[in-house]
C-alpha cells in the first residue's frame, strides 16, 4: 500500500503503521512509502501526527489516521441531481437533528422533509472536530467525517438515503480557518498565513500556496465526488486573504463545473460572505467568480427588526424606514451606504435587471443568526406565532432561494445555543470565559449565557420532534407545507427575476407583487383590505380585510 504526503518543511518524514515506522523518501516536497496496515500517521522530528488528507480518523483528531477505500455500495445511478433555481433548502446540524445525533437517526427524518416540501438538505461541517460534540466550524481534518455522527459510510448512507427521497445534499465546508485543537498542518508545510477572527488562516497566495490551494480545492471535489453530494455552503469566504490574480473562489468554481459535466448532474456552490458584493455569483464570463448563489444576511436583519423591534448591535441600521421593502427589491440594505457597525461605507448595489434572485439565499432563522445569540433563543422566544407565519410568507413567496433552519417550520421551543466539548480543560475554560465575556460587553450578563462545554447546553438544543403537531406548533408546520406547495404550483412565486418584483409599503402593510398574484403581509396593529380576486391561502379568518400580524395570497380577478 502506498502512502504519500505533502511535507516540505521537515528534513524527514516516516510513516508508522500499526505501530511499525517506515522511512519515506523524499520526491521534491513530497514524500512516499510502501508499506501494509491500516492505522497509520506521519512521524516528524519524532512526533506522530495524523494524515493531513485522512478521510477516517476513528479515534479522534490527535491519533492515527485508518485507510479507507471508496467502496461504498451506492444505489442513487438513477439520481440526475437537483437545479438550484426553484428549490428549498433546509439547514440542519446532524448531532442535534434527531435525540441519536446520528446520520442513521437523520435518515430516519427525511420523509418529514419531502412532505413538507424541502429540495435541498444543507448539513453543516461534518469533518472531524476535538471531542464529540460541536457545530463543526472546529474542524481540523477536512477530509475525515466525525466518528461520532457515523463516519465515513454514515455519511454516503445518508446521502444515498437523500437521493432515493428526491432530495440534493448541500454540505458546509469551512475552508477560513482551522479549529483551536489539532491543527498540526504547520508541521508539514507553510498551510497558514495570518489568522482571523476564528483561527489561523490559509495561505492561499504567499510561498507554497499552490499545494495549500490544491488542499481546498480536492477536498471540495471528493465530497462532490466521492460523496455524491450534491452541493457546498462555503462558510465565511470573506476571509478567505488570496490577491492572486485567479481567486481560489474562481478557481474552485471552474473545477466544480468540470466535474459537473463529467458526472451529469449540476453542482451548487453557496458562499455566506459579509462583503455585500454580487461579484461572488456573478458569471465569470461578466467578470465574476462564477459561484451560483450567496447568503443574505441583510434581508434577514431586514425582518429580525421589523418582527423584534430590536435594533442593538448591527441591527440599528436595519430600523431604517422603508429598509424591509428596499432590500427585498435590491437585495442588499448596505449597497455602498453607511454601515454604523461597521463605521465605514459597505457593499455594492446588484444589477437586478441581469442577476436573478435565485442567486441569494433568503431566511428568518439560521445557525448563526440564532447561535450567536447570548442565549440561543429562536424567534417564537419574543415573537408571535402570526407573525412567524408573515415573515414565512415573505420568505417563501419571495424571489429568493428560501431556506430554513430545522425546527423552524414547527417553531420549535427549543433553542439553538453555542456548543463545543473539547477534552483539553483549559481551552475548554477559555472558550467558556470567552464567550461570557464577550456577550458581557453587549449588556448580557454572564449567568445569562449557557456553558458551551456542558452537556446540557447541547441536551436543550437538540430537537423536541413530539411537539411539530402539537397546537401552535401544528398550525405552523401546516402553514410552512401550504407555502412551500404554492410555490410550487404557481411558478410567479418562485420568479426570480428582480427587475419584475414590487414591494408596496403602507405603514407596517407590505404587499409582493408576484405576476398575478399579491402577497399581502400586515406587521400592524388594525385590519387591512385585500384586493380584490381569490384568497389562496391566508393566516387570518376574514376572506374580505386580513387581521393584524397575518398574510394572505390572492391571485388577482
Amino acid at each position: 500500500m502506498s502512502f504519500s504526503v505533502w511535507a516540505p518543511i521537515p528534513e524527514s518524514v516516516h510513516v508508522r503503521v500499526d505501530g511499525f515506522d517506515h522511512e519515506m523518501k523524499r520526491d521534491g516536497d513530497w514524500w512516499h512509502s510502501e508499506a501494509e496496515g491500516t492505522d497509520y500517521a506521519f512521524v516528524i522530528e519524532g512526533k506522530a501526527y495524523p494524515d493531513p488528507r485522512s478521510l477516517w480518523q476513528p479515534n479522534g483528531v490527535h491519533k492515527a489516521s485508518r485507510v479507507y477505500h471508496h467502496d461504498f455500495e451506492w444505489t442513487d445511478s438513477a439520481w440526475t441531481g437537483r437545479a438550484l433555481p426553484g428549490g428549498v433548502i433546509y439547514e440542519l446540524h446532524i448531532g442535534t437533528f434527531t435525540p441519536e445525533g446520528t446520520f442513521d437517526a437523520a435518515i430516519g427524518k427525511l420523509d418529514h422533509l419531502v412532505d413538507l416540501g424541502i429540495t435541498f438538505v444543507e448539513v453543516m461541517p461534518v469533518n472531524s472536530f476535538d471531542g464529540a460534540e460541536g457545530w463543526g466550524y472546529d474542524g481540523v481534518l477536512w477530509g475525515a467525517v466525525h466518528e461520532p455522527y457515523g463516519g465515513p459510510d454514515g455519511f454516503k448512507r445518508f446521502v444515498d438515503a437523500c437521493h432515493g427521497k428526491g432530495l440534493a445534499v448541500l454540505l458546509d465546508v469551512v475552508y477560513n480557518h482551522l479549529g483551536p485543537s489539532g491543527a498540526y498542518l504547520d508541521r508539514f508545510g507553510p498551510y497558514f498565513a495570518g489568522r482571523n477572527d476564528w483561527g489561523p488562516g490559509l495561505n492561499l497566495d504567499g510561498p507554497g500556496s499552490d499545494e495549500v490551494r490544491r488542499y481546498v480545492i480536492d477536498n471540495a471535489l471528493q465530497w462532490l465526488g466521492d460523496f455524491h453530494v450534491d452541493g457546498l455552503r462555503l462558510d465565511a469566504v470573506h476571509a478567505l486573504a488570496d490577491q492572486r490574480a485567479v481567486h481560489v473562489l474562481e478557481e474552485l468554481a471552474v473545477e466544480v463545473d468540470a466535474l459537473s459535466a463529467s458526472v451529469g448532474r449540476p453542482l451548487t456552490l453557496i458562499a455566506e460572505s459579509d462583503l455585500n458584493d454580487a461579484k461572488l455569483v456573478t458569471a465569470r464570463e461578466g467578470g465574476g467568480y462564477g459561484l451560483h448563489a450567496q447568503w443574505s444576511d441583510d434581508l434577514h436583519h431586514c425582518l429580525h427588526v421589523a418582527l423584534t423591534g430590536e435594533t442593538f448591535g448591527y441591527y440599528e441600521d436595519f430600523a431604517a424606514p422603508g429598509a424591509l421593502k428596499n432590500t427585498l427589491e435590491k437585495v442588499f440594505f448596505h449597497a455602498g451606504t453607511w454601515s454604523s457597525f461597521r463605521e465605514k461605507h459597505h457593499g455594492k448595489p446588484v444589477d437586478t435587471a441581469l442577476i436573478p434572485g435565485h442567486r441569494f439565499l433568503a431566511y428568518t432563522q439560521n445557525h448563526d443568526q440564532i447561535g450567536n445569540r447570548a442565549t440561543g433563543d429562536r424567534l417564537p422566544a419574543s415573537v408571535s406565532t402570526g407573525k412567524l407565519l408573515c415573515a414565512a410568507a415573505i420568505v417563501l413567496c419571495s424571489p429568493y432561494t428560501p431556506m430554513i433552519f430545522m425546527g423552524e417550520e414547527w417553531a420549535a421551543s427549543t433553542p439553538w445555543q453555542f456548543f463545543a466539548s473539547f477534552p483539553d480543560p483549559q481551552l475548554a475554560e477559555a472558550v467558556r470565559t470567552g464567550r461570557r465575556r464577550e456577550f458581557a460587553r453587549h449588556g448580557w450578563g454572564e449567568s445569562d449565557v449557557p456553558d458551551p462545554m456542558s452537556p446540557r447546553t447541547v441536551e436543550n438544543s437538540r430537537l423536541k420532534w413530539d411537539e411539530a403537531t402539537t397546537g401552535d406548533h401544528g398550525k405552523v408546520l401546516e402553514t410552512y407545507k401550504a407555502l412551500i406547495a404554492l410555490r410550487r404550483s404557481r411558478p410567479e412565486l418562485a420568479d426570480p427575476r428582480l427587475d419584475r418584483f414590487v414591494v408596496e409599503q403602507d405603514g407596517l402593510c407590505f404587499v409582493l407583487h408576484r405576476g398575478t398574484t399579491r402577497v399581502v403581509v400586515n406587521l400592524g396593529t388594525t385590519p387591512v383590505p385585500l384586493p380584490q380576486g381569490d384568497v389562496l391561502l391566508t393566516s387570518s379568518a376574514s376572506p374580505s380585510s386580513l387581521s393584524p400580524e397575518s398574510f394572505a395570497v390572492v391571485a388577482l380577478t
